[in-house]
């Protein structure tokens, strides 16, 4: 091999080297947002039905201490 190949074949290791880093780090940050985003629809979620769970030990004490 001559030194512009080896230089040349060199510059393509690198290159591929960074492309696979650079797909590695793709799918980290890919997987840390689809992680937030199921823990943003799990907020909601909380936040639409949880005042019904908060309602329900409430209407139980309500029973409890005979105010219903």
């Amino acid at each position: 091999m001559t030194i512009p190949e080896q230089e040349r074949i060199e510059q393509n290791v690198r290159r591929t080297t960074g492309m696979n880093t650079l797909k590695e780090i793709r799918s980290i940050v890919d997987e840390d947002l689809r992680e937030e985003a199921d823990r943003a629809k799990l907020l909601r979620a909380f936040l639409r039905y949880g005042w019904v769970v908060l309602l329900l030990p409430a209407l139980l004490l309500a029973r409890y201490f005979g105010v219903i």
